[in-house]
């Protein structure tokens, strides 16, 4: 084939895909950087042509050269820069340079943490760890993002990594067979990584990686208990102080507390479901019961006798890939409190919304919001916490608590209380608030965050 008529295949095939871009980047492929086409006289027994994919030359020197590009440099390289064209579109080129450019860790490569680090690649993150001892199972198909029967008994990380270097060449990519703990420690964690991913589900060892992280001042996200569960609504992200019906979690946040002074501060992926299934009991090849530790590839480390829907870990993963990308690319997302006011304690807050009007100016008659446009309000604006708490510390069951202190005052005296005029507060706050507006002086200082970012945008929304 012509070099004309190669351009012309790739115009075409560029087209189909509906993509300037995408015509670009395959043009692109034509250059030294890429693969050149050739054709094959091979003939099937219907009369057509074999055309073989484009096979790469020098392709080891290639993949070398590929390796070695700056982290920084990915985004001016087309293909790339194409690959990740949503990406870039979503956060921006400067906010996407920033994820391009970091450095995560992931320990434990199993149902949630290849599925997290799949996406991390895929999103655009320049430099990968992967950490897992084990080794790919049969049993472990269900749940793995990437992994083939042909990658049974092949070690997580270096079967990810194989699969990983076809999705992203680009991405420097370190695979490391071992095992987390205090003698792997340095190799592992050293090299300032902008996060850790925790897909550990081993006790001891998640214990002895949050506390490593939180001495070493490490950004870390940990995933708890996917096992046994089947609610894909019911997952969340929040304090590991705020995680509910999860027996992992229970014990990791008693061992931390208890060995390390560790009270909080890291952020969890967790279920409020309940789990639907308990461990299995362990039989043997005779179909005995037999003691799980006989089987033990690692000591300590439990047999795979839990129950798992193999969707669940995914969305975790995917979950913790998210949280992660957003917090790189220093995107703002509010997480959904993990209890959320029923409506009866929108209706309490309404009532006293009321009550304050007709105390202060003797009437209700400016009130412009039902229960309804309040729980948009409470939830959708302020997160039903005071917009005076630069902290997370009142989410979840410190809301419960904080419930009887909660109302809505106006912002602006002078103006009716309408959706865009109203601000969470304590009572305290509130009385503060309402008495420095009657006497005309400024309005108490809300955090800058809450009115730049916590209730930016939402209050140009019509209720």
């Amino acid at each position: 084939m012509n070099d004309k008529a190669k351009c012309l295949v790739l115009i075409g095939a560029g087209a189909l895909l509906g993509s300037v871009g995408a015509t670009v980047a395959l043009l692109k492929l034509r250059s030294p950087r890429g693969a050149t086409l050739h054709s094959s006289n091979e003939i099937k027994p219907n009369g057509k042509a074999v055309v073989y994919a484009p096979a790469a030359e020098n392709s080891s020197s290639l993949k070398e050269k590929l390796y070695k590009m700056d982290p920084a440099d990915l985004l001016k390289d087309d293909i790339v820069s194409e690959q990740l064209t949503r990406n870039i579109q979503f956060f921006g080129f400067d906010a996407q340079q920033k994820v391009t450019k970091s450095y995560v860790v992931v320990i434990g490569l199993g149902g949630v943490g290849s599925h997290a680090a799949s996406m991390l690649l895929r999103s655009g993150v320049g430099r990968l760890l992967l950490v897992d001892f084990d080794q790919v199972s049969l049993s472990s198909l269900n749940r793995h993002a990437v992994a083939t029967r042909t990658d049974v008994g092949t070690p997580k990380a270096l079967c990810l990594k194989n699969h990983f270097s076809s999705i992203y060449p680009e991405c420097h990519i370190d695979a490391k067979v071992m095992l987390y703990d205090d003698s792997s420690e340095e190799e592992i964690l050293s090299g300032n990584p902008d996060f850790v991913l925790d897909c550990i589900d081993n006790i001891d060892t998640k214990v002895a990686l949050l506390a490593a992280c939180v001495r070493r001042g490490l950004k870390v996200l940990s995933a708890t208990g996917a096992g046994a569960r089947a609610d894909p609504t019911r997952i969340r992200v929040a304090d590991l102080r705020e995680s509910t019906n999860d027996p992992l979690s229970r014990s990791v946040r008693q061992r931390l507390r208890r060995d390390h002074g560790i009270e909080g501060g890291i952020p969890v992926v967790f279920s409020l479901e309940k789990p639907k299934a308990k461990l299995l009991p362990f039989k043997g090849p005779n179909g005995d019961e037999e003691n799980p530790s006989d089987y033990q590839v690692v000591p300590g480390f439990r047999v795979r006798i839990i129950p798992v829907l193999g969707t669940i870990p995914a969305i975790f993963g995917q979950i913790m890939a998210s949280y992660v990308v957003t917090q790189l690319a220093e995107f703002q997302v509010h997480m959904e409190p993990i209890v959320n006011f029923d409506m009866d304690h929108y209706r309490v807050l309404h009532q006293r919304l009321i009550e304050h009007e007709e105390l202060m100016f003797g009437t209700s008659i400016h009130i412009q919001v039902d229960a309804e446009e309040v729980m948009y309000v409470a939830k959708e604006l302020w997160h039903c916490r005071s917009a005076r708490d630069q902290t997370t510390k009142e989410v979840g069951r410190g809301m419960w608590r904080s419930v009887n202190e909660l109302m809505l005052v106006r912002w602006d005296r002078s103006k009716p209380a309408s959706a865009w005029n109203l601000i969470l507060l304590k009572f305290t706050e509130g009385n503060i608030h309402t008495e420095a507006s009657r006497i005309r002086l400024q309005p108490v200082n809300l955090h800058s965050s809450f009115l730049s970012g916590r209730s930016s945008g939402a209050l140009n929304r019509k209720v």
